[in-house]
């Protein structure tokens, strides 16, 4: 008897102790991946049975949205058991969806309006199975954060998020931050509720993957609770296929994000944090001829359909044609998916057929760009009529050149009768000048002619061999004796500000990096270099410089285009077998060791631009923001010291009174210093990621360029200049010569990123790039029934004054700096 009362008292004891240590500290599991990334065949049923075999368990979900197309066909009755246990959507639910996101992309590498079309067409695709879902929290298992998505997550209903990602961190974390929990603010002001990686959360040791939260390990949780978190959670959002059931099996108490944030986390005490997108220490392979590709045919397609879905919504308006939803829905998804989280880390990963992230991101852009260039009618050549696009909210005046064309030279005089400069180039294209309006286009009645216009030739080479290029705005020296660098760069219209800094050891515009395998640094400025000038006109010069480094042959090409203030430039590296470039490789690689060659920048083979500007600061954008960088450097080489050194579109320099923006035609990884100079990131070659050789299979081919200006990036309009860059004036074949403009802003630091219909309104994104938060006016050339802000789920927020006179309609409105609104017009009508 009293043996069988010890028993029982000892079981109690335990079932007490068990109690008392999971009240203390909580966990959040579930699941990642899907039908691109991983989800094997009969998944679906062994989530549904464990579910089932442990009562107790929860689980957040980040599945890509078309998995559930799969599951529905191949696993039906799993897929039905699973949707009844998911429509249960309340706090005390057991599944939770915590990423919607159609392609899970890292968000940072893209556009704003990209993240956003992310949640939007995932949400879509997520209620299309489950009807009942409510999206309460994000939160990821890779560092798929950017500083924008507190207002961008609120717009879509979310109410909360997690800063987490403590078992997938191969691409890095964000900064250890905070408490229980903190209101996370985004650049426009609007704040979030969210679990930070703690201030207590350390890296965990031997690991180059993981925190100390993957396991909620008794150090974990005991330091945790030093630090005054009562409630502490850890967090693994297991890879789909893994066959561990509850992570932790029954050690803590497992609950959803919504339940956790809402009814457990001390939410009287929270902790403003400003996170600033430096806070998101990230890193990838950049520099790798594989990465570089997957980016530059992202942006490319990304841009490219931005525009043309603004001209859809101009010619659905203008002409009553069907809204080519079927066509945009194909062109989006397919754009979103090449934004895969996967296609950026693991490039080179196959399916069981082969079918690599390289080749998905091929298949998928091209896709994209085959819908986008339908759309904008850019097929053929000119006819009698031609057709400029302008897709941007401002008016320009830009030189425009008609590739390829081959023809006879042509006479072109626009809808008003006034006939227009047009060059012969030397490659036989025309170049010519277009004056567009604001959202709308121009068109040219097109002649065939004979009569040429002279060309004024100068004499571009000095006694000193250098060569001088001179436009009504710069006069740039290049000098073959040094590998074509730039040796003096003067901004007429900045006081004849001399931008070269000719003191510093590098060259402006040099290529240098370590050539590991040789053992010494190679330098563009090595070897002399050939000069041309493939281009002489009153529109522009064009520039070819011919190289090589290390014995691999190079051509760089500089363009100056008068009246623009943006210099743009091309490099191409034709490569001789297969280089290492970059740091020393170590002998052994090991995934846990935290040093990593290809983490170095300094190493890499970079485009380095000195500037005569004295106490520089370097401002850098994001999607929907712009950072004021802290760094002193940009240079790291272990995982336990990244450093957010992402270039997206620019980055800027600036010594208060004159700056020069770098823009890139791909994401990647900037360079920059207190003693270094503005840079960016060329090439790497060697060891990276568990240990895969990223080595070079071809010409390295990259787009860049560069913008002198006044005052900083705000007042120097460095985010105007972007906007040029992504979405470039275009040329469509039509039969009419007829100019429009639909709408324009008082405010040109404002931007729209994008423009659609939805039945008979006309939605309009607005964007505050760089303005300030007085009330501007959108003017719209048009008439609505009413026009109404509304959030980025669809839900109303009120209705905006609106002023018609005649056909044109004027609607005020203020947005924060960073702020985004969109406007829904309805029943619109335009002639």
């Amino acid at each position: 008897m009293m043996r069988h009362t010890i028993i029982c008292l000892a079981v109690l004891l335990t079932v007490v102790v068990r109690e008392s240590f999971a009240q203390q500290h909580y966990f959040i599991d579930g699941y990642h991946g899907g039908k691109y990334g991983h989800y094997p065949a009969g998944y679906t049923g062994y989530i549904v049975e464990q579910l089932q075999l442990n009562p107790f368990w929860k689980i957040n979900l980040e599945i890509e949205p078309e998995t559930w197309d799969v599951a529905r066909v191949e696993e039906p009755q799993a897929y039905a058991a699973l949707k009844k246990i998911f429509a249960n959507q309340s706090d005390a639910g057991r599944i939770e969806y915590v990423n919607p996101g159609y392609g899970q992309s890292y968000l940072y590498t893209s556009s704003g309006e990209s993240m956003i079309r992310q949640l939007s067409y995932g949400i879509q695709k997520v209620k299309e199975h489950f009807p009942e879902a409510v999206f309460t929290t994000y939160s990821s298992e890779e560092p798929c954060f950017t500083s924008a998505l507190p207002q961008v997550l609120l717009s879509f209903g979310f109410k909360y998020a997690s800063l987490k990602n403590p078992n997938t961190c191969w691409g890095g974390y964000t900064r250890a931050f905070g408490g229980e929990l903190v209101a996370w603010q985004g650049p426009d002001g609007s704040r979030l509720p969210a679990v930070t990686r703690y201030k207590s959360e350390a890296l965990l040791e031997k690991s180059t993957w993981q925190t100390t939260a993957w396991n909620n390990s008794p150090e974990y949780i005991q330091s945790a609770l030093a630090a005054g978190i009562k409630q502490p959670v850890g967090m693994c959002l297991q890879d789909a296929g893994w066959r561990v059931g509850p992570w932790l099996k029954e050690r803590g108490r497992y609950e959803t994000w919504r339940n956790y944030i809402g009814h457990v986390a001390d939410s009287q005490h929270t902790t403003v944090w400003k996170l600033s997108q430096e806070d998101i220490q990230v890193s990838l392979v950049w520099g790798s001829q594989v990465l570089q590709r997957i980016a530059q045919q992202v942006r490319k397609a990304e841009n490219k359909l931005a525009a043309a879905e603004k001209y859809a919504a101009i010619n659905t308006l203008l002409h009553q044609q069907s809204w080519p939803q079927h066509a945009l829905d194909t062109a989006w998804k397919s754009l979103l998916l090449s934004q895969h989280h996967d296609c950026w880390i693991v490039p080179y990963n196959n399916d069981h057929t082969g079918d690599t992230w390289i080749s998905k991101v091929k298949r998928w852009t091209d896709m994209t760009l085959k819908v986008s260039d339908l759309l904008l009618h850019q097929q053929g050549t000119p006819g009698k009529q031609l057709r400029v696009l302008n897709t941007t909210a401002y008016p320009r005046n830009e030189w425009i050149v008609i590739p390829g064309y081959k023809g006879p030279l042509l006479k072109l005089t626009d809808s008003k009768g006034r006939q227009v400069p047009v060059y012969r180039q030397q490659d036989s294209s025309l170049i010519f000048k277009a004056s567009v309006p604001s959202m709308g286009y121009s068109s040219y009645s097109v002649e065939e002619t004979t009569k040429d216009i002279a060309h004024s030739k100068t004499d571009r080479k000095l006694t000193n061999g250098r060569y001088r290029i001179e436009t009504d705005l710069y006069r740039m020296e290049i000098d073959p004796a040094r590998g074509g660098a730039i040796t003096s760069l003067r901004a007429k219209k900045m006081k004849n500000k001399e931008l070269v800094d000719i003191k510093h050891p590098r060259g402006f515009n040099e290529l240098r990096g370590y050539f590991y395998k040789d053992a010494v640094w190679r330098s563009s400025m090595d070897n002399a270099a050939t000069v041309n000038i493939t281009e002489d006109n009153q529109a522009q010069t064009v520039v070819e410089i011919k190289g090589a480094i290390g014995g691999h042959p190079f051509t760089q090409w500089i363009t100056m285009t008068n009246g623009n203030k943006r210099i743009d430039m091309r490099v191409k590296i034709d490569w001789q077998g297969e280089p290492g470039i970059g740091a020393p490789q170590v002998a052994h690689f090991k995934p846990e060791d935290r040093y990593k060659s290809f983490y170095n920048d300094s190493f890499k083979l970079q485009v380095l631009f000195p500037l005569n500007l004295s106490e520089q600061q370097l401002s850098k954008d994001a999607p929907y923001d712009v950072t004021e960088s802290q760094l002193s450097n940009t240079f790291f080489n272990t995982w336990d010291s990244i450093k957010n050194n992402v270039i997206l579109h620019w980055a800027d320099v600036t010594d208060g009174k004159n700056g020069l923006a770098l823009l890139t035609d791909h994401t990647t990884s900037y360079v920059h210093g207190k003693q270094y100079p503005l840079g960016f990131t060329l090439q790497y070659a060697g060891t990276a990621l568990w240990g895969r050789n990223y080595r070079v299979d071809g010409p390295t081919d990259v787009q860049y360029a560069i913008v002198p200006h006044t005052g900083n990036w705000a007042t120097g309009g460095v985010s105007n200049e972007a906007a040029q860059w992504c979405e470039p004036l275009l040329i469509a074949t039509v039969k009419d010569n007829k100019s429009y403009s639909l709408l324009s802003l008082e405010d040109n630091r404002w931007e729209v990123p994008a423009l659609m219909m939805d039945g008979n309104d006309l939605l309009i994104r607005i964007y505050n790039a760089a303005g300030d938060d007085r009330e501007r006016t959108l003017y719209i050339s048009g008439i609505a029934d009413n026009a109404m802000l509304e959030q980025l789920n669809g839900q109303p927020l009120g209705n905006l004054t609106m002023r018609q006179q005649a056909s044109k309609t004027a609607i005020r409105l203020a947005i924060p700096r960073f702020g985004i609104r969109t406007i829904r017009l309805k029943n619109i009508k335009v002639q």
